[in-house]
């Protein structure tokens, strides 16, 4: 009877569900309902995406932005908020335009908008996905509540070239690592429901492969192949979208010989057909208008190719408002695919709510509650701490002992703007606690010393490529009286503490270095440091992994603190003086010098390996040949040890399941998390393999003396390949698993694939 009741119960269910419209299908009959009264020219009107006046972050700026708002031929803006602001737009549009559409309004939110945390590099140091989850969902709340709609993030693109200065903004080199910080992100942001006043549409970038430019400097050429593409570059992109994604941003590179805004392999093929995505296509700043310098035709074919291949919303550059008209009526592109392309940025407002109400989620009253509250500050610090990652400490020089004398030096000691990092969103960086301040803060009368010992950036170049007034502690006097003066506070000093790295803004978009070394002017510092005989413990603020070798050689202690955001002074301090253990792992390999470069763990044998036994295998004759620092190194104030690797089973069958299990064991004498780390190697494929791939990774809290058995389960599935026909394969044979603290680990057990 019971069984009865609940087979009749889910018949009526099904009846009813039948019977009441979806979300899908209300939303498709409003559209079509809009869009039968649009003309062409509003259709258009709604691919125009323009920058308002708030923030500058690209060289050619919109003009006239609140006619054409009015005139209906805009559907989106982006670089302004706050509830005001955006009320008093919307109202623009219910009050003087005839349809009465909503605009979008978006901003490149990348690491937090008032509340700002560490830059994603060093977000991605915490290996904390279920925490980036939790910050971007935080994002979203903050900027949802200044009266955004849309955040330009996340940018996934893997890296490979620290020369490249948005290496920032991304995650690093691992494509496994990439895809779940991806798929975290687009989560925190969207949350499943755009119609949450809470959430905001994320918008994947760059689409794609910009993160390969040639020589490490931005904006350039790309070629690769479709197997390195499948296999290493394309998955985080494809992560994103699987997780929900709502649009994706076109990258500025080419890729096979035609640009990605252009590419309708890209957009069309791949984007939507082979992953099924149904969002939205944005260019970057003025893309298409760019591919007039690519050389692929002129203004009205470099409009007829962005649509035709997928495009349908043209950022700053208006060639769609200026050119798609004609093309039309020449029977170039089709009305269709303007309709089609209309069609997705009117879904994406009706997902967003905006129809519904224009005003969603503007509240001054919502603002002044979310933004920068208690519970996003202490968020910020928390993922600034896990963030921090120690490169050396010889002799446990960190932490530090409070009760000695201790001279804090360099010119990022007191400097505000350079924590905040690149892209700091609507965050104020006048507002910043200085490392300073936080000592001054947390430890009244101690017997803390200061010298700024050099300018930031000295060398005249750099300078006119950089905006050294911006929060940058100014002195006029001469390098080496700067030097002298640190030299001699050093002298009453019991030991020091050199706070080097980069501006604010010598990393980020269009912020490539050909060396990346600490700056001749700061190394000549620390030279000058060493030579007191003074334990120097260097702290590093800056946005990119740096070439460290003679640091490396010379100095007691490094700490790597990347662009850590509002509370990063808060937490240097901490970690500095071991209130905190520092936990980061680095996701980019740091060369020894830029000759190395691309280096990175992940990369292929050749027919004659490294060997220090021949002259006559792949290597440098004048150099180590490996990395200073290899990806997913990280030291802690306590030490890790790591029993042998126990497998379930040595074979792994088609549809079965393998553990692998290490026993982890905290043999120092304080509390501390470590970053537990799985890879594989394929050692006979139908093509060559990586010589280690990144399968799995937890973060494990131990108390001193504590052990814990740590356990990866795996399947074929995380065996998979795209093989030389783009087949997505698991192929039978033997592998190496390897469990341990960095990927340069030889902690390894056997087992086949049956």
């Amino acid at each position: 009877m019971k069984k009865t009741l609940l087979i009749l119960s889910a018949i009526i269910c099904i009846a009813a569900c039948a019977d009441k419209p979806s979300h899908e299908t209300e939303m498709n009959k409003f559209v079509d309902n809009l869009m039968s009264q649009m003309t062409l020219e509003e259709k258009i009107g709604q691919l125009n995406l323009l920058s308002m006046w708030f923030d500058v972050t690209g060289p050619r700026m919109s003009k006239d932005v609140e006619q054409k708002v009015k005139d209906g031929l805009v559907g989106g803006v982006f670089n302004f908020w706050t509830p005001n602001a955006v009320r008093k737009l919307q109202d623009m549009i219910l009050t003087q335009t005839r349809l009465k559409i909503p605009l979008l309004v978006g901003y490149d939110v990348i690491h937090g908008h008032r509340t700002i945390y560490p830059i994603p590099l060093g977000l991605a140091s915490t290996w904390d996905t279920e925490m980036i989850e939790r910050i971007a969902s935080a994002v979203a709340d903050e900027a949802s509540a200044d009266g955004l709609h849309w955040t330009f993030s996340p940018m996934v693109d893997l890296a490979r070239d620290p020369r490249w200065g948005r290496v920032s903004e991304g995650a690093g080199e691992d494509p496994y690592l990439g895809a779940e910080i991806a798929k975290a992100m687009v989560r925190g942001y969207e949350q499943g429901d755009l119609s949450k006043q809470n959430t905001i549409m994320s918008c994947v970038k760059h689409f794609a492969l910009y993160g390969a430019a040639e020589g490490g400097r931005d904006y350039n050429t790309i070629d690769m192949s479709r197997l390195r593409m499948y296999n290493e570059y394309l998955p985080p992109y494809e992560a994103a979208v699987k997780a929900g994604a709502s649009s994706v941003m076109t990258s500025f590179n080419e890729i096979d010989g035609l640009p990605a805004t252009g590419n309708q392999w890209l957009l069309t093929d791949l984007l939507r057909r082979q992953w099924g995505f149904g969002g939205f296509v944005v260019t970057d700043w003025t893309a298409i208008y760019e591919m007039e310098d690519h050389g692929v035709g002129d203004k009205a074919k470099v409009t007829e190719l962005s649509i035709n291949a997928g495009v349908d919303m043209d950022m700053v550059s208006e060639y769609m408002i200026e050119e798609l008209p004609a093309l039309v009526k020449a029977g170039r592109v089709k009305e269709a695919t303007v309709d089609a392309a209309c069609r997705r940025i009117l879904e994406a407002k009706y997902r967003l709510g905006l129809f519904a109400d224009p005003y969603r989620g503007i509240s001054e009253e919502r603002a002044k509650t979310q933004i920068k509250s208690p519970e996003k500050l202490a968020l910020s610090k928390e993922a600034a701490l896990k963030s921090i990652v120690l490169l050396k400490n010889e002799g446990q020089t960190l932490p530090l002992d409070a009760s000695k004398k201790i001279a804090f030096i360099g010119p990022l000691v007191k400097n505000q703007r350079t924590l905040l990092g690149n892209w700091a969103a609507a965050g104020d960086w006048k507002q910043i606690m200085t490392l300073w301040d936080a000592l001054e803060n947390k430890y009244a009368g101690a017997k803390f010393l200061y010298a700024q010992g050099c300018h930031l950036v000295e060398d005249k170049y750099i300078r006119r490529m950089t905006d050294q007034q911006n929060g940058n502690v100014i002195d006029d006097r001469p390098a080496q009286q700067l030097i002298d003066e640190a030299v001699r506070t050093a002298g009453q000093a019991d030991m020091v503490v050199a706070v080097l790295g980069e501006a604010y803004d010598m990393s980020g978009e269009a912020a490539s270095r050909s060396n990346i070394n600490l700056l001749d002017n700061q190394k000549n510092l620390l030279k000058a440091l060493k030579k007191t005989g003074k334990p120097i413990a260097l702290v590093l603020i800056n946005g990119r992994p740096l070439t460290l070798q003679w640091e490396h050689d010379n100095i007691d202690a490094i700490l790597e603190t990347w662009l850590p955001g509002m509370r990063g002074g808060e937490a240097i301090v901490d970690i500095l003086f071991g209130d905190a253990n520092p936990s980061g792992k680095i996701t980019m390999t740091f060369p020894r010098n830029v000759g190395q470069i691309p280096i990175y763990y992940n990369h292929k044998s050749t027919g004659r390996p490294f060997s220090n036994d021949s002259k006559f295998t792949t290597k440098y004759i004048d150099m180590e040949n490996t990395p200073l620092y290899p990806f997913g190194y990280g030291l802690s104030y306590t030490q890790f040890t790591y029993s042998g690797v126990q497998l379930s089973d040595s074979t792994l069958t088609a549809n079965g399941s393998i553990t692998a299990s290490v026993t982890l064991t905290n043999s120092g004498n304080r509390a501390g998390e470590e970053i537990v780390q799985l890879y594989v190697r394929d050692l006979v494929g139908s093509i060559t393999r990586p010589v280690k791939e990144l399968k799995g990774f937890q973060r494990v809290e131990l108390k001193p003396g504590e052990s814990k058995q740590i356990t990866f389960a795996i399947t074929p599935e995380l065996l998979k390949f795209y093989n030389s026909d783009l087949q997505w394969i698991a192929e039978p044979g033997e592998f190496l698993v390897f469990v341990g603290g960095d990927s340069n680990t030889d902690n390894k057990a056997k087992f086949t694939l049956r």
